[in-house]
Order: structure tokens, then sequence, then C-alpha cells
């Protein structure tokens, strides 16, 4: 029986349908069927007739040419099928091909039959290859098919939804096959080709196919089929000798797609690796998402095979010279992989260690070096790569200094990311540190101090081995020294005692590096939950300036303030709590203060602070507790005071003892704890509030007189008692008016030593100088701070009584309506009727008319009186006014104040006073005086905004004080106007922008802040005022570094492409109308720093003609070759050329203008000489006119005069014929009469002086 013919690959699927040339031998369609012409039943029963061929017969019988024309004719109108037939179909082939899977002597080829071995391995070959071919054949084929519809026309919408409905999910068979096929790579196949590797044909077909069906991500999203032509591909590569011709298809998945698997033996993976060390680093630079997938498979592979890495890893190391920072990255992490995983293995000779401990030292010198590197990103990530190092335990003790130095040393980098990777690569450290949780230098000294000694003791003895109770030093000792103070700390032999010394050196080391951060994170506002569970020196100072972080907008923030708040604070027993709370608030300042009351308020109101914690605060303020301090008391009740901000029954239970505690003996002790009293009975609800003015109201009002009036208190802690006393009054006694005016009497009285009537009389002249004489300045600064200070919170008091009748009205309207509601028919309908009329009357809006009249004459009459009549504060305003006027008498700044609070009250009283402020501000010599003004500055402009817009550019020069503190006020109110639209955004906005390089650098943060705040408003203002800030700027005497600094941040804070290219024309634009070099400059620096779309190009190109007269400068053309620098790395390919060309225009622009401008120069010096060579002779003429006659002499001194402008005419005429004649050399052109004419120009420009003369002369 003759064998069948052997099948050759056809390079399509049509060329089997083509007869074997001449004698060739191979298998071909002798009969295929036209699937078109059958009717679906006939079709379907094909199908299935062919299927259960396949399966009844032999599995060779795919060789049959019935069979095998059969099959073809169905694989070529394969999309034809129905669903069910083709399913039918591919579930054949493949269970076929398992079926031919086992190893070839399973399946008999060396078995008994009619047939040879030889035909049946040739049978087993072509069955194979048979399968194969048709199995993978139907998947692109059905794949084409589907990516055909996909991208079909729009109208083609509606077939291809019921095209879909119908179709055939190969997902569900893609995997079994491809895993199918690369079963059969896996066998033996050696048995079948007769020789080491398979048909030549055979592997490429297949791995042709497998790198087709890889290039699309549909099936990489299935893992069954992304495995199997893993497998696929691996087996080719390695088990079949194809890394070669694999290993530049591979390198192209990876740069296309995330492909990172592990193949067979390594060979595929090192090929790989030296692929990728030979490739060029500039197209890693033009492939991004390339070098990103290259660097997540060198990363995978390092993690999966790091032996392999780490012996090929010198190939990679030439890429950290490259310009691509994610190539950078991904070695990386590579090293950090290896570092970890690849020297493990401790067997092997002494050299072999060593050579395994040199290869490590090197990759960690190549990480610490990385730390430098020129990109944030790849410095970001080297400090990350750190912390893995230290989560894995894999960073010396010898090293691990070496690497917080570095960590600390980037906190301070200007990115943000780095710094933020240097914060956790600390923490990192601070929980993986081999030194324990005492890390307070003071304990390490004097531990390293004690074993120092013994040290010494030991090498001066000569002792080898000295060996105390039987113990040796543990590493866990070195802690247990630390933390308890243990001095019997066991002590080994001399080699464990200087490695002891030595660790307690980097330990000491560490604890130092980590101490000296502390300034760099309070600097960060960092979260330093962890140092709380370390002892640090400076750890204190962070936790600290960690509170203010709960007033940010951002709730991620807020949320972590405040679990990080609870971890470290609450977590604890009540005792321990209240101590942690009150060490806490003892010494904050007012900004730490008012955090710390805004979180214990939020977090009493959440029911996270206890009352067991509230019981212990109490015990402490009431002295309940031995050893208890004034100071502790008063921080127990200002604790006590911000919980009962959001819960007020917290101080109904000892309201007896705030005020025998809070106004008692202890108050002379700690002043400021009558303050905080003062702030508890301002917290006092209601119902608290009626109690206490019906059981002890006169005693009260006494202390709180007693407090106001006398003298009991310092003066530096009276201000702030007064002012808290003086509130409470408003708030708890049923008339304060009356008791505040009492107040003011008394306080008169006691300054100017008279009768009260006097004050009150209006014959009394308080212009008297004799009143004024001897009047004590401690009495009258607190008579002035009295009297303002009951101004302004009587104009409190009238606005809360308004809004108290504006409620109880909106109460009874509520009421009425609800009535109305509830009553029947006729009521509801005669209610309705009332309140239409009273609509239509217009009563309800004159009530809110009259409640409002009413409200504006209780302002009135604070200061300026009814009917011109003037009060008590009233009387008071033109003394206060006065004696602002006299500097001399202005020993502090009460004056000032009193001055600035009366003009927040009344509208005409400021007014009248406007001028006297403004000019207090520009020219007191006070530094305080200046910085209070500029604070009430803002609060008049934020309540009579018409009286101060005249005065805008008075407020913006503020920022032009010499004073820090006078400048950072003026930052703080305009930001607060501009920020709240309470003031526009005018000219003087260059003032704010110059403050971003202030010498103080809290001042250039708030101007920072500012810049960014505004923004984000609407449309981003600081786009519309950059062009004016720009202008603004460039006349100012400020440095370049400067300029460029302010320039710099305010163009970063721009982000849309759109106001970007505007920004272009605009500043195109602003060359036309600038003559200076220096104001060139500035502009042609903005534009580089802009960010150039397509469109923005193209704005530039055509605005050449704008500025092209400012190319001549080489600063100037510098600063366009970088614009065009950095559009070429991201161009595409036609922008890329329009840039070259435009690059080339330039260039030659800026050539011609040198020559112009280096021409002009030559005239002007030419000119020079000419005037001088004029100078002499007209010298020469006026001693000769001296020395001769009057007639005869003047006409000889001309003679030298015109000889010397004929010569100097006829040097020039030469110079320019040469210039023109080769000119026209080099066009081409002659013209004599242009010649002449363009000849005369020049002189005529050269030479206006000697005009005439070469007129004469001619040509």
């Amino acid at each position: 029986m003759a064998s069948p013919p052997p099948f050759v690959f056809p390079s399509s699927l049509h060329d089997l349908e083509e007869e074997p040339d001449g004698g060739e031998r191979r298998l071909c369609v002798a009969t295929g069927t036209d699937l078109s012409s059958l009717r679906a039943a006939d079709l379907e029963e094909f199908v299935k007739g062919l299927a259960f061929d396949l399966s009844d017969k032999e599995i060779f019988c795919v060789e049959e040419q019935g069979v095998f024309g059969r099959l073809y004719s169905v694989v070529k109108g394969f999309a034809r099928l129905p669903p069910g037939c083709k399913s039918l179909l591919v579930d054949t082939l493949r269970s076929n091909l398992s079926v031919l899977l086992p190893s070839p002597v399973s399946n008999g080829v060396y078995g008994c039959g009619p047939s040879s071995p030889a035909e049946r391995i040739a049978s087993h070959r072509n069955c194979l290859m048979i399968y194969t071919f048709f199995l993978f054949t139907i998947i692109l084929s059905e794949e084409s098919e589907s990516s055909a519809q996909e991208h079909g026309n729009a109208g083609a919408q509606g077939r291809r939804k019921n095209a879909a409905a119908s179709a055939w999910n190969l997902g569900s068979q893609r995997g079994r096959v491809v895993n199918a096929i690369a079963n059969s790579l896996d066998i033996n196949l050696q048995l079948l080709f007769g020789s080491i590797d398979p048909d030549e044909k055979y592997l490429s077909f297949v791995s042709k196919s497998a790198f087709l069906m890889f290039e699309n991500s549909v099936f990489l999203k299935d893992d069954d089929t992304r495995d199997g032509l893993c497998r696929i591909i691996g087996s080719i590569s390695t088990k079949y000798h194809r890394i070669a011709e694999s290993c530049a298809s591979v390198l192209n998945l990876i740069y296309r797609f995330d492909f990172s698997k592990k193949y067979g033996d390594g060979s595929l993976a090192v090929a790989l690796i030296r692929e990728i060390g030979l490739t060029d680093p500039k197209d890693y630079v033009r492939d991004a998402t390339g070098s990103e997938n290259i660097g997540r498979f060198l990363v995978e592979l390092a993690d999966q095979s790091p032996k392999i890495m780490s012996t090929n890893i010198g190939i990679l190391i030439p890429h950290f010279g490259g310009e691509s920072y994610k190539i950078r990255n991904a070695l990386l992490g590579v090293l950090g992989k290896l570092v970890t995983r690849a020297f493990k293995d401790n067997d092997g000779d002494v050299s072999s260690k060593s050579l395994r401990l040199r290869g490590k030292q090197a990759m960690l010198n190549i990480l610490l070096e990385r730390c430098r590197d020129v990109s944030a990103y790849t410095r970001s990530r080297v400090l990350q790569v750190w912390a893995d190092l230290c989560e894995e335990h894999a960073v010396s003790i010898g090293l691990w200094n070496e690497v917080a130095s570095v960590a600390s040393g980037r906190l301070e980098d200007k990115s943000a990311i780095v710094r933020k990777s240097a914060l956790n690569l600390l923490i990192t450290m601070l929980q993986h540190n081999p030194f324990g949780p005492q890390l307070r230098i003071a304990a390490f000294e004097a531990t390293l101090q004690k074993y120092n000694d013994i040290l010494c003791e030991m090498e001066s003895s000569g002792l080898s081995q000295s060996v105390i109770d039987g113990n040796t030093i543990q590493k866990e000792s070195v802690d247990d020294e630390q933390q308890k103070g243990d001095t019997s700390m066991p002590v080994g032999d001399l080699e464990q005692t200087r490695a002891l010394v030595a660790s307690l050196e980097a330990g000491l080391l560490f604890s130092r590096c980590i101490s000296s951060t502390m300034n760099t994170l309070i600097q960060l506002l960092a979260s330093a939950s962890v140092t709380d569970q370390f002892q640090i020196d400076g750890s204190e100072a962070c936790l600290r300036k960690m509170l203010p972080l709960v007033f940010s907008q951002e709730k991620s923030i807020y949320e972590a303030v405040e679990n990080a708040f609870i971890t470290i604070y609450l977590r604890k027993s009540p005792s321990e709590t209240a101590l942690n709370l009150l060490n806490l608030a003892i010494d904050s300042n007012i900004g730490d203060l008012a955090a710390l009351e805004f979180i214990i308020s939020s977090l009493v109101s959440k029911g996270e602070i206890s009352m067991s914690t509230v019981s212990a605060l109490w015990d402490i303020f009431s002295f309940n507790i031995n050893g208890v301090t004034a100071v502790q008391c008063r921080g127990a009740l200002l604790l006590l005071c911000m919980a009962a901000k959001s819960s007020p029954g917290i101080l109904s239970s000892h309201l007896q003892d705030v005020i025998d505690i809070g106004f008692g003996r202890w108050a002379k002790e700690e002043p400021l704890l009558a303050r905080t009293a003062c702030v508890a009975l301002e917290r006092l609800s209601r119902e608290d509030k009626e109690k206490l003015t019906n059981s002890s109201s006169s005693r009260i009002f006494g202390i709180l007189q007693g407090l106001i009036t006398g003298f009991v208190l310092p003066e530096n802690i009276w201000y702030a008692a007064a002012d808290k006393a003086i509130s409470v009054l408003y708030y708890i006694h049923p008339a304060p008016e009356m008791f505040a005016a009492d107040l003011v009497k008394s306080s008169l009285s006691s300054l100017f030593c008279c009768h009260e009537s006097n004050m009150g009389s209006d014959n009394s002249d308080h212009g008297d100088s004799k009143l004024f004489y001897n009047v004590s300045a401690s009495k009258l600064s607190r008579c002035l701070f009295i009297i303002s200070h009951v101004a302004l919170n009587q104009l409190l008091y009238i606005e809360s009584c308004i809004r108290k009748i504006q409620k109880q009205k909106a109460d009874r309207e509520k009421i009425m309506k609800n009535e109305s509601i509830e009553g029947d028919n006729g009521a509801s309908t005669e209610a309705n009727t009332k309140g239409g009329i009273n609509a239509e009357l217009g009563l309800a809006s004159s009530q809110d008319v009259m409640i409002d009249g009413l409200s504006e004459r209780a302002e009135k009459e604070i200061i300026s009186g009814a009917h011109h009549e003037k009060n008590l504060i009233g009387n008071c305003g033109p003394f206060i006014s006065k004696l602002c006027r006299n500097y001399n008498l202005m020993q502090k700044a009460s004056a000032m104040l009193a001055l600035c609070r009366l003009m927040i009250i009344d509208a005409d009283f400021c007014e009248s006073n406007l001028q006297l402020l403004f000019t207090i501000v520009e020219g007191a010599p006070s530094e305080t005086v200046r910085s209070n003004c500029t604070v009430a500055l803002g609060d008049l402009a934020a309540r009579f905004p018409n009286l101060l817009e005249p005065w805008t550019e008075n407020m913006y020069a503020r920022l032009r004080d010499p004073s820090d503190s006078v400048r950072k006020n003026a930052v703080l109110v305009l930001s607060h106007l501009i920020l709240n639209d309470m003031m526009k955004v005018k000219g003087y906005i260059n003032e704010m922008a110059m403050k971003l390089e202030d010498e103080n650098e809290r001042i250039s943060s708030l101007c920072k802040l500012f810049f960014h705040q505004l923004s984000k408003k609407g449309s981003n203002p600081i786009y519309n005022l950059l062009p004016d800030i720009l202008g603004r700027l460039s006349k100012e005497n400020l440095k370049a570094e400067k300029f460029r600094s302010i320039m710099q941040f305010l163009i970063n804070s721009i982000k849309k492409d759109k106001q970007m290219e505007a920004l272009i024309e605009k500043l195109c634009n602003r060359f036309s109308g600038v003559n200076d070099v220096r104001q060139w400059e500035y502009i042609a620096y903005c534009l580089s720093q802009l960010t150039f779309t397509e469109r923005g190009f193209k704005k530039l190109m055509e605005s050449l003609k704008t500025y092209e007269h400012a190319l001549c400068e080489d600063s100037v053309i510098e600063y366009f070759r970088n614009i065009i620098s950095k559009g070429k790395k991201f161009a595409k390919v036609d922008l890329k050329s329009c840039i070259e060309e435009f690059e080339q225009k330039l260039n030659q622009v800026h050539i011609n203008r040198k020559e112009q401008e280096k021409t002009t120069q030559n005239a002007l010096v030419y000119q020079q000489q000419i005037d001088g060579i004029k100078g002499l002779v007209f010298s020469k003429e006026r001693t000769d006119d001296e020395s001769n006659d009057a007639d005869g002499g003047y006409g000889d001194a001309m003679e030298p005069s015109e000889d010397r402008t004929e010569e100097a005419a006829a040097a020039a005429r030469r110079s320019c014929q040469e210039k023109d004649a080769k000119s026209e050399e080099d066009s081409g052109i002659s013209s004599v009469a242009d010649d002449r004419s363009e000849w005369s120009k020049r002189i005529t420009f050269l030479c206006p002086a000697v005009r005439c003369p070469v007129l004469r002369g001619g040509c």
C-alpha cells in the first residue's frame, strides 16, 4: 500500500487547490465543494457527515482525499456555517488532535498492522500538521471576520446587531484549541520528523499564527488563550532552537503589550535581555508605552528568575545613562528584586561568596547613586525601592545610616513626589529599625559611654574573653538597656563588646539623623503618627504641627488627622487621655488651640471622647488630684470649654466650681485662668445662663466689673481677660447696654479723676489740655480699650437682637401657615384671603423695611447719636481722633485700635478719619501700629467697600513696608478680600506677585497659596492678569532670577490649552510696542515657559512679524530655540517638519538682524569719526580766524574741511561699491542707475554731514 502524499504547509488556504508541479508529491484538494450552492439543511447535513467521519473513523482518515477535500471546503466557507456546525467542527478537530498527541509509540507507530512503521510515522506527522493548520486557520479567519464587522460603516449597525445576536462564541473554545496545539509541541516530535528540529514550515506557521493572535487584545483578555500562546512561543523558541527568530517578535510584543511570562529553560529570557540591552536608549524615549512595558517585563523577569537576571544585569546597566526615566525606574526595580532574591544562596566556596557580596554591594551603590537622578520620578522610585529593601531586612546596619541620611536630605527635594517617597522611607526605617523604639539621643549617648568605658578596660587589661554570669550579648539586650535602664547588662568577650559598641554608635547616628529631620517635617506639615510610637527628640513639635490640617478642605486629609489624633491621644485610659490632651493644650499657640478646639468638638459630638475622660478633666480642674498646678487647672478648663462647644451640658454640673476657682485666688497665681473662666461662661447653654443670672447675678456681674475696671491682673493679661469679660456681659446680662455704659463712665472717671456727671454734660470741654496733664499711659490704654470694645460688642448685640426679631417673625409666619392648613375650609379661605391682602398691600415687605431701618438707626446711635446729638461713645470719638494725630502720646497701639473699631461701627466716622488712618499706617514709627492698622483696613474694606475703593492703591502699598509683620498682614488681608470677592483684582496685583520672592519665607508661602487659590476661581483670573503683571514687573528693578521665578510660578498655574494658546498670541503682540532689550528677554522667557500644542506652534509661527526685530539679541533667540527643542521631542512628523523649517527661518532672521545691527554700529562709529574730523577742522578755522584777516582767512580754513570730507566720502563710496558689487555677483543682476541710487542713500545715511560734497562728486 502506497503511503499518502506528505502535507506541505501552504502560504495561504487557497494554495491547497493548486496541483503539484512536475514530480512534486504533496497532499492537495482534488475535488472541492462549493458551500454557497447548498441549502441550509444540506449544509448542516454536510458538516455533520464530515464530523461523523472524523470521529468514527481512524484519526488518520483526514489524509484521505475525500475527507481532506470536504474538510478544506468547510474551513474555506467557515463563515457561512451556522453556529452549531462551527462548534461541532472545532470540537471534532480539537478532540482528534488531543487523541493524536500522546507519544507516537502509544498510538502504534511501531505497532503491528498492514502498514509499515515508516508509513505510520508519515501519517502521524501529516495528521498533526493538518489538524494544526486547519485549527489555526479557523481561529484567524473567524477573528478577521469579527474585526471586519466591527469596523464596518455606520449604515450596517442594524445588521451587525442581528449578526451578533446569532454569532458563534469562539471565546469559549479558543483557549482549549490553543492549549491543545501547545501540548502538541511538548511531545517528542523527533520521532515524527526524524531529526532534532521539526519541519521548518510547520514551526514557522505555528509561530507566525501565535504572534498574530498575540497582537489581538481580545485574545489577551482570556487567561487560557494567553497562557497557551505563551507556551507555544516559549516551546518554539527554546525547545526547537528558534530564539534568534523569535526574539525580535517577542520584543515587539513586549513593546506593544504587557508581555511577561517565564519561558522554559531561560535561554529566551537571556536573549531578550541581551536584545533589550543592545537597543538604542533613544528608542525608549520616543516610545513611552513600549519602554513602560519593557520595564514591567524586566521587573517581572527579575522576580521570577533572579539568577538569570543577576548574571545578565551588566548588559542593562548602560541604560542608566539613557534619557528614558521609565527604563531607569524599571532597572531600579530590577536591582531591588535582585538584592532581596538573588543573593540568598549560601552554597559555594569562599570565592563565589565573595563575588556575590561584591555584586550585591555594587547594586546597592547604584541605588544610592540614583538618589541624585535628574528625574524626580526616578528619585522617587529609588526611595521606594529602598523602602522595600528595609521591609525585607536587606539593608545592613553599616548601610542603614547612609540610607537614612539620603532620605532625610530628599525631604527638602523640590518635587513633592520625592518628598513623599522620602517620608515613607523614613517611616519604614523607623518601623523596621534594628535599634528599638527608644531613639532618644541622651539614652544612646549614656549607654554608648558606658560600654566604651568597658571596652577600654577590656582592651587595656588584654582580656580576649570575659564572660560575666555566663551570659553573652544579644541584640535584644541593647533595647532592654535603653528602655529599662538596666545597669547590669551582660557583657561578653572583647569581639562581642566591640560589636555592641559599633551597634550603639550606629544607633546614635540614626537617632541624630531622625531628630534632625523634625524641623523639615514641621515645614512639610507631615503626619507624625509613627513618631509617637518611637520616642524621638523633636517629635512633639511635629505632632502639634499636624493639628492645623483638620481645616483642610480635602476630606481624606481631615479623616487622616482625626484618626491619627484618636490613635495617639485617645486610645488610652481616661486619666492618661486627660493628661495627654492637657499637655497638648497648655503649650499650644492660638492657631493650634483653634485646631484643637475644632477636633475635640467634633470628637465629642461623635462620642469618641468618653464621659470618663471628661470626669478626669473635672478632677484636674477641681484640684481633686494631688500635685495639680494652676497652669494644669487652666488647661483642663480650656479643654472642657472646647468640649462644651458641641455639648454645653458638660459645664452645667460644675458651674459653681468654674466661678469659685476661675475667679478665685488661683486666678492671681495663673492670670489666664480668669480669661478661661469667662470663655466657659460664654459657652453656657440658655438654661444654664438663666440659672446663673437667677441664682448669683449680682456676684458674677460684680466679679466681671472688678475684672474689667480693676488692676488685679497684669497688664499683658488684662486685655485678653477684659475682652472675654465684656463679651460675657453682653451674653448673660439682661440689659447689657446699661451695664456697659456704667463701665465706660467708671473707666473715664478713673482716668480723669473727675465726677461722672462731668463726662455726660454737653458743656464739658474735652479739648482742655489740663485734662490730659499727667495721665497714666496704662490707664489711658485700658480706658480706650474698654470704650472701643464696648462699642464693638454693642454693634454685635444689636445684630443679634435683629436676628432674634427676624427669627420670631419667621416662626410666627410658619405657625400661621400651619394653622391655615390644619383649620377648616372656611377659616382657611379667610386666612388665605387675609394673607393675600397683606401681600398686595406690601405689609410683609414693609415689616422687613422697618426692621432694617431699626437696625440702621440703632447702629447709628452707637457713635453719631440721634438728631445729630452725640452720646457717650460718640463724645469719645473726637478725643480718640485727636489722640491719634499726636504720635508722642501713642506709647501703645490702643489709641489706633480704638479708632479703627469706632470706624468699623459707623460709616460717617469712618469716612471722616480715613485720611488720618492711611497717614498713620504709612508714617507711624511703630511697627505694631502699622501692622494693626493693616488688619483693620481689611475689616473696613469688608464693611464699607465703597468708602475704601478709592484707597486701593494705598492698601497694596502696605506690601512694600519694611516690616515683615506688616507685609504678612497685608498679604493675608488682601488675599481674604480678593478670594472672597470683596475687592476686585485691579492693576496693582503685581505687588502681590512680587511678594512671591519675598525675603521672608512665610510671606512667600502665603503669596503662593493665594495665587494657587486664585487660579481655582472661575476660569482662572491669572490668565487675564498675566500680561499686565509681566508688563509691570519688567519695569520694576527686579533681579532676573526673581523675575523668572515669579513668572514661572504664575505660568505653571495655567493648565488649559486654550488659555496657553491665547497667551502665546498675547505675548507675541507685546513685542510690537517694546524697544527695551530687557523686556524682550522677559517676554521671550515667558514664552519659553508655556506649554506648546500644535495650534500654539502655529500661532507662534504666524506671529513672526511681531517679534522678528527682537531676534537680533542672542538671549532672545536662545529662548526661542528652547521652545523649538521642547517641541521637537513630542511633535508629530508633520508638525516636526514645520518646526524644523521654522527653526531655519528664525536662525536666518537672527543672522540678518545681527548683520544689520553690526552695520548700524559701524555706521555710528564712522559717524563719530566724521564728527571728530569736523570738530578738528572747525577748531583749526577758529585758530586761523584769530591770527589772520577776516576775509582771507575764512576761505583758507574751509579748504581743508572740504578736502577731508571729500576723502571720507570717497572712502565710504568705495566700501559701498565693493559691497554692492559682491551682492550683484551673487544675485546675477547689475544696474548702474540702481547702484548709484543705492550708493547715494547709503552715503547719505552713513555721513549726513557731508551730503553736499558726496552728491557733487557723484560716482
